[in-house]
Parts: C-alpha cells; structure tokens; sequence
C-alpha cells in the first residue's frame, strides 16, 4: 500500500475562518461537513476537557465522508489528573476507546498529550501501555525532554504506539523517531513558509511510515498549510 499523508488543523469549528476558510454566512453546525470536502482528518482537541459522547461521535461520523480520519486527543483526566498511572486511568481509558468505537474505520490516532512536569517514569509508561486495546493507535506526545531516550522508544515500539513529532515555539527542533508503522505530527508555529512547509514534506516522505498524520494549530491559515504541505508531498486531493 502506498504511503499516505493526512494533514489538517487541531479542530474545525471557528469563527475566525469565516472569510478565509470558510464562506462568511456559515452556520457553525455546518463547519464539520464543509471542512471534511476540503481536507482529509482533522484533530479534535475539545476531548482533551471531556470525555467524547457516543451521540456527539455519531453526528461526526454522520457529517463526513467515508475516506476522513478523526484524531482524538485524551482526556485530561488521563493525562494531566491521572497522570497515566495505570491503576487510575484504566477505568477511563477503556471508556475512552468503548466511546470511539462509535467512529468506526474514521477514527485515527489517538493522542496522549503528557504534561510538561511530568518526567520519565518508564515503568509508568510500560504498565499504562499494557493498557490499551489492540489496535490502539496511540501517539505520544512528551513535553519533558527526559522522555526522550532510547529505553522510551523501545517501550513504544513493542506496543507499536507512535512518538508524536511536535514542533513547538518554545521547543528545540523535535526527534523524528519511528516508533509504530504510522506517524503522527504537530507542527505549532504560528507561520510556516512554502519552504519551511517543502522541508517538512520532504522530511516526512524519507520515512518508512504508511500513513502520516500532520495537524497544524488553529490559526485561519492552518486549512491552506495543511493543503500545501499534501500538495509538496504529492498528497493533495
């Protein structure tokens, strides 16, 4: 199968792409079905401060083609309350993945955001691990540079989950490591240049992985980054 890159925005519905984006008199519960014609996933963030409802899930996946791909960032309580430790997350992750069933083949990755204080702990991560379904496809993104060693990828490797890749203003340039089949990106910065966004489709097609996820931050001009970048990598639709 040939390599795939899906690139969108970290979320969709927001006036400030009315006129730019989107058409300046639409209405906010049309946004979804309008985005989804233009551009192949999108990440949702809003799951971060709540659990996702099966009847919320159900109207996305009613609103969207059959090819589009929903990525799905974990709970907080997961993340930030719990602080993946297993014994405390378990109850909500498998809640978690029972909920996103309801997306069918349009649910993508998974993102387990972890906090900024939060330091390695390789027996926490190997024990929450152990906690995810099969075909969890699950993208770790770590803000603590001291998650970023050889025994953590060795972690994410055997249970084939993904080291996000996160380009961030307040971060130095992000390893590429290919932990899992399928990679997961988010580029942070407020502007991106056809060059810097050529870069980045060139760096992403060296890799080995069959299905590449890029999310850029919701600015009105994520939409035409994201539309550059599939277009650099041959990807555009």
């Amino acid at each position: 199968m040939n390599a795939r890159l899906l690139a969108g925005a970290s979320g969709y519905s927001f006036k400030e792409w009315k006129g730019s984006f989107y058409p300046a008199d639409i209405k906010s519960d049309g946004m979804l079905a309008y985005y989804s014609q233009r551009l192949p996933t999108v990440e949702i963030n809003n799951s971060f401060y709540q659990m996702p409802k099966v009847t919320v899930l159900e109207n996305w996946g009613n609103s969207t083609p059959e090819h589009f791909r929903f990525s799905i960032k974990a709970p907080r309580r997961i993340t930030h309350e719990a602080r993946i430790k297993a014994d405390t997350a378990a109850d909500s992750v498998a809640f978690l993945y029972r909920n996103l069933e309801t997306l069918g083949a349009k649910r993508g990755p998974v993102l387990f955001q972890l906090p900024p204080f939060l330091k390695k702990d390789l027996p926490r991560l190997n024990e929450f691990l152990q906690l995810l379904p099969a075909g969890h496809t699950a993208a770790f993104e770590f803000r603590n540079d001291s998650w970023f060693a050889e025994d953590v990828y060795d972690a994410l490797k055997r249970s084939g989950a993904a080291l996000c890749l996160s380009e961030r203003e307040d971060n130095a340039p992000p390893p590429l490591v290919e932990t899992a089949p399928w990679g997961y990106v988010r580029l942070r910065l407020e502007n991106y240049s056809e060059s810097e966004l050529k870069q980045w489709a060139q760096r992403l097609l060296a890799t080995a992985w069959r299905d590449t996820h890029v999310y850029f931050m919701h600015e009105p001009t994520a939409p035409e980054y994201a539309k550059a970048l599939m277009r650099f990598a041959g990807a555009d639709r």
